[in-house]
């Protein structure tokens, strides 16, 4: 017998605990569960084990818009983060609605009924459970749980020493005193490599390409001024629309002004690593800032680990894996008794699951983007995804209040159904990217498996923080493209 709400939000991470927190206050009168494949909450920040795990977005703005983030730190590490999750589901009661080890497969919707048929498996026993809703928000990620992305190179088989990935972190992997490899430029490359070096004998950051990389304190000192003078609500408000301004005003400089803002990113590298390091070949990437995601390191640490010597950045490309180390094109030889393979995520569509709808299977990449968190000719569906030009939960709490503003609207108009379906004047449409002009790897692997945008509103996803406050919650929802409509059943 399946088990029956009004709303199933999937996935107990930073957007599923802010979607059930807004259905509490937003829809008080519908019922909601979260379904968790894993046995514990907090998606991102309970995966990732590796050591410094943290994030590269200031907690004022990757915090929620109605929990405020108190700790002294703005730049926090993982298990703080996931100290501030756990609080906020158990604060608002939101742990007792979720269901661990429920690994959704399949979700199918029947237009007669109205409904959508979750099928999930318990990871434990193995048993099936089946679940059904009017409403499901997909609040699952956009990378896969099961493996990140590991290029292939020749010999790898060959190496004698430990190959680990960072979303797999061995719970006790010994490093003490070891020469370290860590393939890749990333941000958990750059989170990765100050921390081991804490105790490793060295540490190699081998990239095949630079990125911008960016220091700042890991204190807001604005923020710790306005905690001492004003309510913790109050203080926490004006840093986050402090932040959050600052965000869109660096951003909008990098597309308006990119050589400028390039010479000052640089310009402060050159001032950390002095006139005698090769900024040009290891700290200058061949893109404008901002055309992939910068990466923050808090308080120099990355800089002050490379002018103490315990780091060193190499800039080539790999010809193999040998038995001892990695052999480079340029002729070098990395001796290595650990390889880290920070070499990033797998993208996924929707958490990994199969969609049906009226018996038909739905492949996204045939899809429109609605808004950047529906998709054409997908009823009572939304999903969660933040910016990748600003902090995450920024857009995640702007879709949950869209989704609630939906909800209520079909309540009051006695409708059941809510689907994006194209116009006539959008059949024309030229298609782009879901996200455009943004060249990271991660992205350019699994965008041709992602939903089209549009050239016009509303088929666009867009990545503005202040047009997106306006369209998701004051812009019409009968909008000509939303379409509203009763069950099948209750029209024949």
């Amino acid at each position: 017998m399946a088990e029956h709400f009004d709303v199933i939000v999937v996935g107990a991470g930073l957007s599923g605990i802010g979607a059930a927190y807004h259905l509490q206050t937003m829809c008080p009168d519908r019922t909601y569960v979260i379904l968790e494949g894993r046995q514990d909450l907090g998606g991102t920040w309970d995966l990732f084990r590796y050591p410094g795990v943290r994030s590269d977005s200031d907690m004022h703005t990757l915090g929620y818009r109605f929990k405020p983030w108190t700790a002294a730190k703005s730049i926090a590490d993982g298990p703080a983060i996931l100290d501030y999750l756990r609080e906020t589901a158990k604060e608002n009661g939101i742990d007792s609605h979720i269901r661990f080890g429920r690994l959704v497969s399949r979700a199918e919707w029947s237009s007669t009924t109205a409904q959508w048929t979750v099928h999930t498996q318990d990871t434990d026993a193995g048993q099936d459970f089946v679940f059904t809703c009017n409403y499901l928000f997909m609040c699952s990620g956009y990378y896969s749980y099961k493996n990140g992305y590991t290029p292939e190179f020749a010999g790898l088989e060959d190496f004698r020493g430990t190959v680990v990935h960072p979303q797999k972190w061995p719970e006790n992997l010994d490093y003490a005193g070891k020469k370290v490899v860590v393939i890749g430029s990333g941000a958990t490359a750059m989170t990765l490599v100050p921390a081991m070096t804490q105790i490793a004998g060295h540490v190699t950051m081998l990239q095949r390409s630079p990125t911008y990389v960016v220091s700042r304190p890991d204190h807001d000192p604005v923020a710790d001024k306005l905690r001492k003078i004003l309510p913790a609500k109050l203080a926490y408000q004006l840093t986050r629309l402090k932040n959050t301004t600052m965000q869109q005003i660096v951003y909008k400089k990098t597309r308006t002004e990119p050589e400028k803002v390039k010479a000052q990113l640089l310009g402060l590298v050159r001032a950390e690593l002095g006139p005698d390091y090769d900024v040009d070949k290891h700290f200058t990437p061949s893109y404008n800032p901002w055309d992939q995601r910068l990466c923050l390191v808090p308080n120099s640490d990355l800089f002050e680990s490379i002018r103490q010597g315990k780091t060193t950045v190499v800039t080539d490309q790999i010809v193999r894996i040998t038995q001892t180390g990695i052999e480079l094109a340029s002729g070098q030889h990395l001796d290595a008794d650990i390889i880290v393979m920070a070499t990033g995520l797998q993208m996924v569509t929707l958490g990994e699951m199969d969609f049906v709808v009226d018996g038909e299977a739905i492949d996204f990449a045939k899809t429109w983007t609605y808004k950047g968190c529906a998709y054409s000719g997908v009823p009572n569906m939304a999903s969660s995804f933040g910016y990748i030009n600003a902090s995450w939960t920024l857009r995640a709490d702007l879709t949950c209040e869209y989704v609630c503003r939906l909800l209520n609207h079909m309540k009051q108009t006695h409708t059941m159904q809510c689907t994006p379906q194209l116009r006539q004047e959008d059949l024309g449409m030229t298609p782009r990217s879901w996200i455009d002009g943004f060249s990271s790897g991660y992205m350019e692997r699994t965008m041709h498996l992602l939903p089209k945008q549009g050239d016009h509103a509303p088929w666009v996803n867009p990545q503005n923080y202040s047009a997106d406050k306006k369209m998701f919650r004051k812009d019409p929802l009968e909008d000509g493209v939303m379409q509203f409509t009763r069950a099948l059943a209750m029209t024949e």
